[in-house]
Formats: C-alpha cells, structure tokens, sequence
C-alpha cells in the first residue's frame, strides 16, 4: 500500500514539513515520487517512521536516529520499553499497526498479550485498540472500502474480544436484559463486541444480534423475551442516513425499553430527544451507567 504525504502525516504524528526537512537534510524517510513529482510513501516506511517518532518523542534527536538501520532502530526502541519497565500507548498503537501492515498474525498476538499485562482492558481498548484504528482510517472515520491490512486488523481485534467474552462466566447476576444489534447497512461491530464484554463482565444477560440486522427482526425478539435495554451503533454513513427511520421505529414499537445509541451523526440530538433514545458519546458514561 502506498500514502501520501497527508495521509503519512497523519498516521505517524509527523508533520509533512518536518517530513520534508529531514529528506533534505538528512536522506531520510526518502519518498518515491511520482510521474508529477508528488511524494508517496510505503508501507516500511510507514513503520521505520512509526518507531523514528515513538524514539524522537522519548528524547532521541533526528541526527542521531537517521544514521541507525532498521534493526538498530528496532534495539533502540526494545532498550527504551525495557528500561522503563513499562510502555506508552503509543509504543503498542505503533506494534498494532506493524502487525496489520506485515499480516503478522504471531506479532498480533504477541503485542496483544504483552499489552493486557500492562493494562487493563478498557484501557487497551480506549488507548489503545481505537487510535490503531483512526490512525490506519478504519472503523469509527470512514465507510470506504477497507484494505486488506484493515480487514486482517480488524477480525484480529475481534477474535481477541470473543475470546476474553468466552472466559466469561455465563451465569448473569444483574436482572436487567440487554439487547445489543447494528442496525441495517451498518458493519463495524467492534464496539458493539466489547459493549458485549463490559454488560456481560457487570452481570448482565445479552442478547447479541450482531451486524446489519433488519428491524422486523429486532420486533420479534422482543415478542419472545422482556428486554430492559438495546443498545446500537450507527457508525456508516450507509447506516447514518436511514437513522431517523430505525430512531421512528424503535420508539414506535420500543415503548417500556430503554434505548441507546452510539453514533458519530452531527445534528442528530433533537431527534434522539424527542424519540427518548440516549446517546452514548463517551465509553466512560456506558461504563457508569452498566455499574450502578
């Protein structure tokens, strides 16, 4: 895969004149060009430059880390994770997004593993799991067609949480029923799959209905089970642009339900006041609320 030099920046947190500066003074982070002369940048590249601003930001000058190859900057940043016994999100933002470019299914693991013993996992989620994701432009920033390294990311993330929700005990002590879906024409079920950890974590018994599920199925659930509260998630614009429609029919045919939504729609909170549908704009808030 190939990146501008807007879109280089903005993954790697370095700014395209900086970019400019050092592959003129320096030789470094050198761009292939194309036949009109504008910059792009590979995928190694991408990585060398993840690890160069992970190095710059923990002190270490341009000049120095220009003259390293890749496996010394590779020591470099193990010396800096070793001697400070612990790692910023960033070092592992950075590892998540090597092992998406590299397909490396092993390395995936591996940081994972070492990133859930530093942190717990809202934290990995919050810190951690979504900037991976804003950074490469996945999920929660666009409904573009996703390259395969965002695909292969993104199935890992989610293996990950069905594996934490399979260590789960099964038994709910909490009364209430959650009722979790995506609505039509909506597929980004990350959120939607650690909400299912964190109700079932505090004790509550879930119904998962998973991506794109059609509203007459949701009418049926709730003729066969008493639901307490659903939660969705409108996050493409597919899906954002039937949004009135599934807030009307949930506060049609939902009338003793608590509703709740997720969505990065702009504009949208009259209607969800007046359909009494709450939205859910901050993890922390979900998290208070599933703990009282």
């Amino acid at each position: 895969m190939s990146y501008s030099i807007d879109q280089f920046s903005k993954i790697t947190g370095i700014n395209k004149l900086v970019l400019r500066t050092w592959e003129n003074r320096y030789g470094y982070l050198m761009a292939n060009r194309t036949q009109t002369n504008l910059r792009y940048y590979s995928d190694d590249l991408l990585v060398q430059a993840l690890k160069t601003k992970y190095l710059i930001d923990s002190g270490y000058k341009i000049s120095f880390i220009s003259s390293k190859n890749d496996i010394d900057l590779d020591n470099l940043v193990s010396e800096l994770k070793s001697s400070s016994n612990s790692a910023s999100f960033d070092y592992y933002i950075n590892k998540m997004i090597e092992a998406g470019i590299k397909y490396n299914t092993d390395f995936f693991n591996k940081t994972y593993d070492q990133c859930l013993i530093e942190f717990n996992h809202i934290d990995f989620y919050i810190h951690v799991m979504l900037p991976t994701f804003s950074k490469i432009g996945l999920l929660w920033l666009t409904n573009r067609m996703n390259p395969a390294q965002e695909h292969f990311l993104s199935e890992a993330f989610k293996q990950k949480i069905y594996s934490e929700i399979d260590k789960i005990s099964n038994k709910s002590t909490n009364s209430d029923t959650w009722m979790l879906f995506l609505p039509p024409n909506e597929h980004h079920e990350i959120g939607l799959l650690f909400s299912r950890f964190l109700l079932l974590k505090n004790g509550y018994n879930v119904i998962y209905l998973g991506a794109n599920v059609p509203l007459s199925s949701i009418q049926q659930v709730f003729s066969t089970i008493e639901i307490s509260n659903i939660l969705f998630f409108s996050i493409a614009n597919y899906s954002k642009d039937n949004l009135t429609d599934t807030v009307k029919f949930l506060d049609k045919n939902l009338t003793q339900t608590n509703k709740y939504i997720v969505t990065n729609a702009q504009g949208k909170n009259k209607l969800f006041q007046k359909h009494k549908i709450t939205l859910i704009d901050d993890i922390n808030k979900f998290i208070k609320l599933i703990s009282k």
